[in-house]
């Protein structure tokens, strides 16, 4: 997070591809990882030779920034909210022209020195491999992971007085730079105040996730915990598990209140 105002690039050994349907646009055993200033999320940095497409220059982008926070007081970020077109270094943005049209936008060329001769790809554009796994969400950060945790903590969960969810068998999850999240078994959770949301989510490490809205007092507060049913495997232990949003509702933990934490999702 000190660096967070800094361009930061990181190599990586990892063999990296990227398509479109069955065109492969770029391949790679020469990728970095770059974080432009202010992302908390970066992107796959290509060789230009690595590319296998034309690369012309794009119309700037007219999208905007969406800023969020990351903890009380802490500085403004940019998280995957904020589009591949919004750009924080210098640079050009390209045009990747494939045999099957052109991806207005969907390169970006640093004016950094240590970039020279690469570009940023679009993650939304294409679909990714990580050698022969598919890759979800946004590039695998080398310095972030998930650890999941059996414990035994008191946990309570509650909305406007009413209790959510009680566990003495909590799965915790601790992911770089998120709040501990709480995996409940079903029989903890009172599952009768939970109705299945159509919204889904896809995460890079546990992969895709469907939402419950819970109903309180009368009111449906929406999207408000979540599940896991086939996660990845990193996340196995959390499978079919319910978590809720702690940023929208009050948790005590070992008879201690905690407070809120400040996340894109308060």
């Amino acid at each position: 997070m000190g660096a967070l105002p800094e361009l930061r690039i990181h190599p990586i050994h990892k063999w990296i591809r990227a398509s479109v349907g069955d065109t492969l646009v770029a391949d790679t055993r020469a990728a970095v990882v770059v974080w432009e200033p202010r992302r908390i999320v970066p992107f796959y940095a290509f060789p230009v030779a690595d590319v296998h497409a034309d690369l012309l220059p794009a119309p700037p982008s007219e999208d905007q920034e969406r800023a969020v926070r990351m903890g009380r007081g802490g500085p403004p970020v940019l998280d995957p909210g904020t589009s591949f077109g919004v750009h924080t270094s210098p640079g050009v943005p390209m045009t990747v022209r494939t045999v099957d049209g052109d991806l207005v936008g969907a390169a970006f060329a640093p004016d950094d020195p240590d970039l020279a001769d690469h570009v940023l790809l679009d993650w939304d554009t294409f679909d990714w491999r990580e050698e022969d796994e598919p890759v979800l969400g946004h590039p695998h950060d080398p310095f972030d992971r998930i650890d999941c945790l059996r414990s035994s903590r008191h946990v309570v969960l509650s909305l406007h007085g009413e209790v959510l969810a009680e566990s003495r068998r909590p799965t915790m999850l601790y992911e770089t730079p998120l709040p501990a999240r709480y995996y409940l078994p079903r029989e903890d959770v009172r599952m009768e105040l939970l109705e299945p949301s159509a919204t889904r989510s896809v995460c890079a490490y546990k992969g895709h996730a469907t939402y419950w809205s819970a109903r309180v007092g009368g009111e449906l507060v929406p999207d408000l915990a979540w599940t896991y049913e086939s996660p990845l495997h990193d996340a196995r232990p959390v499978a079919g598990l319910v978590s809720f949003f702690t940023e929208r509702l009050d948790l005590r933990v070992d008879g201690v209140d905690l407070e809120r934490p400040v996340t894109p999702w308060s």
